[in-house]
């Protein structure tokens, strides 16, 4: 699962986007997320926090990431720093609810309690505002 989390400048009108596929993520699967990404934020300027996957830090990637600096800003967030992520606090709010003690044999049980999680989430942007403050981290420039 991919997810990103928008913001408006002043925090407010949060946004969750969500991409789910098997097997994992590479760059080739990660640029056609943020291909996504850019019709789902057409018009806007985006900056995007990652962590340090191999697939983010990629020659592919790079080059991706310049060819789309009209729209697209990408920071990387400190190495062994997840609590400065705010998509962290979306996975341990699934992993507390959806997720908790769930009796399944099968990924695809797994993917539709996730994705069940997301769209609760989705109808609360308090809480998707809420995974920002947590990291204490603010959008003012």
């Amino acid at each position: 699962m991919a997810a990103a989390l928008g913001y408006r400048p002043d925090a407010t009108a949060a946004r969750l986007c969500f991409h789910l596929q098997q097997p994992s993520y590479d760059t080739d699967s990660l640029i056609g997320v943020l291909d996504q990404l850019a019709g789902f934020y057409a018009g806007h300027k985006v900056v995007l926090l990652w962590d340090g996957l191999a697939a983010h830090r990629s020659l592919r990637m790079r080059a991706f990431l310049d060819s789309q600096r009209d729209w697209l800003c990408a920071e990387r967030l400190p190495a062994y720093a997840p609590e400065l992520n705010p998509v962290e606090y979306l996975w341990a709010n699934l992993k507390d609810v959806e997720l908790a003690n769930l009796p399944t044999t099968t990924l695809v049980e797994v993917a539709d309690a996730a994705q069940q999680g997301i769209q609760r989430v989705c109808t609360h942007e308090d809480l998707v505002a809420g995974f920002l403050a947590h990291t204490g981290l603010t959008l003012d420039p």
